[in-house]
């Protein structure tokens, strides 16, 4: 493009800017004369993060920004372009946008870049509805990010928070509660505005609760986004997680007026309620030593408030989903429990285990002063 030309369009930029931002201008023009390629990218992602800079954005990229694209970071570039499409009518406008866009950073040399702008494009095709165009560029995206030894934080994010929308729109919740924590895990929460630390917190939860693959709530009840919920109306949540995770019959049949504020939650209810019974069950065995875990049906219910006749098949649950190893002997009545799976431990639970430690020691200086005493002539001899 004519150098004149982009003068002329520069100085047409300044004129028309808010009176407190011409001066990026003349560093924009400055650093444009003397081919400072760095510099001006750094401060045209500086200029196009300014909220007054909106209208502008889109008018610089199209005239200005192309005509020397190949010469910035890509990565940069693309964000710089993902800042103006945010300037469109509408997601149409946007789309074609962003497709013209990823053919320009689809080269070897500019992967990284181009995944971010693919699953921008993602973005866009989930809330146009073309579910399974959002899944084909998402899929492409993945398999180029497994063939990265690293790639900037800002990437990963971006793919791990569009692959959890298109998760959640989809109603997969344990993948979209695994999709979600990654994303949370390449950003700093601070960062995030409060009512959508907030919003993330309570997608999060539902998505616990209600997946048929997650039974184990520990990266999440150790995660800070979960404290965003206290002192809201959603509150409720959170400790319904944390009594799920200690198996409390008696906090959930509490709680449990809440679920109906939660559609999800009260369309899963009978699911629910399966749920924390399989949870009281695993708290149940987890509360006993080792040496104490082949309990009766009758045991297994006072402790849980089971129902004696649900019993044997909520054990046959437990097994079958990797929560216990064990056998049953269903003549008997009794359940012979030799692993369960191990979880995040509320304080309670974490005094339990002391206890039991101490009960442990106990026995072993038992045993020593047992063998000390009947080995007397052994040690003589």
């Amino acid at each position: 493009m004519d150098p004149e030309v982009i003068s002329n369009f520069l100085s047409q930029q300044r004129e028309s800017a808010p009176e407190d931002l011409q001066a990026s201008f003349l560093a924009i023009e400055d650093y444009w004369d003397r081919k400072l390629w760095h510099q001006l990218t750094d401060v045209l992602v500086e200029y196009f993060n300014t909220p007054d800079s909106a209208s502008q954005r889109l008018p610089l990229f199209r005239h200005f920004i192309l005509s020397f694209a190949e010469k910035i970071n890509q990565l940069k570039f693309v964000s710089l372009g993902l800042l103006a499409a945010s300037q469109c009518q509408d997601d149409k406008e946007r789309l074609s946008f962003l497709t013209d866009l990823n053919q320009k950073v689809n080269k070897p040399s500019s992967q990284d870049a181009y995944v971010y702008a693919l699953v921008a494009a993602a973005e866009v095709k989930l809330r146009l509805q073309d579910i399974s165009g959002a899944r084909k560029d998402l899929d492409t995206a993945e398999s180029i990010l497994d063939t990265f030894d690293s790639v900037e934080n800002e990437v990963h994010a971006t793919f791990y928070r569009i692959n959890a929308s298109y998760y959640q729109t989809n109603e997969d919740f344990g993948a979209y509660y695994r999709n979600a924590l990654l994303y949370l895990a390449c950003i700093d929460i601070k960062t995030l505005a409060p009512h959508d630390a907030q919003s993330r917190a309570y997608d999060l939860s539902i998505a616990a609760l209600v997946s048929e693959s997650i039974y184990n709530f520990g990266e999440l009840l150790l995660h800070p986004i979960l404290e965003t919920l206290i002192s809201t109306p959603h509150s409720w949540l959170r400790d319904l997680l944390y009594a799920f995770n200690r198996g409390d019959l008696d906090a959930y049949n509490v709680l449990e007026a809440n679920l109906s504020k939660a559609p999800q939650l009260e369309q899963h209810k009978e699911f629910l309620y399966q749920k924390i019974s399989l949870s009281a069950l695993t708290e149940a065995v987890f509360r006993r030593p080792p040496h104490d875990r082949a309990m009766t049906f009758q045991t297994i219910s006072r402790e849980t408030h089971v129902q004696p006749a649900d019993i044997e098949i909520l054990i046959m649950k437990a097994l079958s989903l990797g929560l216990l190893k064990g056998n049953i002997d269903q003549v008997a009545e009794i359940a012979r429990i030799n692993w369960v799976q191990p979880k995040v431990l509320d304080p309670g639970q974490i005094d339990g285990m002391r206890v039991r430690l101490r009960e442990w020691d106990s026995s072993v200086n038992q045993l020593g002063n047992w063998i000390e005493g009947v080995g007397k002539d052994v040690w003589a001899a």
